[in-house]
């Protein structure tokens, strides 16, 4: 493969099949994904956060990955720390002579990558600005509002059924502080006023639902800004199959 070829961006919001259609287009084009999810960073949180790490080692000849599972709960990191890991991730990925795919939702992580974010100070692990240089071609997942609804409830019952309940309380159980739990927002901070008893199952289970479904309109809403500041965004038919879906990726790359 020729140094420095466009990367790929496959984003989209929670619940809109990401992961999925990037190891599968990771596979046909020889790629490695570089995830673009705050949460995914953390070790231990893999039912709660979606990491659907099979995904990535089924179905095929396995996909490598990076920037997943690299801290503990607690530990800092920031956009400047996304920033900067996923330049290097890139670097070592175009150095293996293989196709980089960023994969993910976190907006802001994607957009400061591509954008070039300039912090007001430097980082004790970058001295100097960093510049993505290099071309990129964004690919978008935006399902229909009601089918974005309909799957966030079927995969919040999905993982609870495979253990959510069971994943957090054996993190406190192991010594993760609550409140660093809290923080991450979301399910861990519902599903830690569950299992500390400040509400029921029906209270996590509704207001969660409810929480998923509106953040997901959040990240739908924060993926249209980054259009609007110049990222050009080819989104990608939801009634398409996965291997349509491809083939449209392949068309405009």
């Amino acid at each position: 493969m020729e140094k420095n070829k466009p990367i790929i961006v496959v984003l989209g919001p929670t619940a809109s099949g990401k992961t999925e259609l990037a190891v599968s287009l990771a596979r046909f084009i020889q790629g490695e994904i570089i995830s673009a999810d705050s949460r995914q960073i953390y070790r231990g949180l893999s039912i709660g956060t979606g990491k659907d790490l099979d995904v990535y080692q089924n179905g095929g000849v396995p996909v490598k990955y990076h920037l997943i599972d690299i801290l503990d709960v607690g530990e800092p990191y920031s956009v400047a720390h996304f920033q900067f890991d996923a330049l290097k991730a890139i670097e070592k990925v175009e150095a293996m002579g293989q196709q980089v795919i960023i994969c993910g939702g976190t907006g802001l992580y994607l957009d400061a990558l591509l954008r070039d974010y300039e912090f007001s100070r430097m980082t004790d692990f970058a001295n100097e600005s960093l510049k993505l240089n290099r071309d990129f071609i964004v690919f978008g997942l935006n399902p229909m509002a009601e089918i974005r609804r309909m799957r966030c409830a079927n995969r919040l019952t999905n993982r609870l059924n495979n253990g959510l309940v069971e994943e957090v309380e054996q993190l406190i159980a192991d010594g993760i502080n609550p409140n660093d739990l809290i923080r991450l927002g979301l399910e861990y901070k519902w599903l830690v006023n569950l299992v500390q008893g400040d509400i029921n199952r029906v209270e996590f289970e509704q207001g969660l639902t409810i929480a998923i479904q509106q953040f997901s309109k959040r990240q739908m809403t924060f993926f249209r800004k980054m259009e609007r500041s110049g990222i050009p965004i080819h989104w990608i038919p939801d009634e398409l199959s996965l291997e349509g879906k491809l083939a449209f990726i392949q068309s405009r790359i």
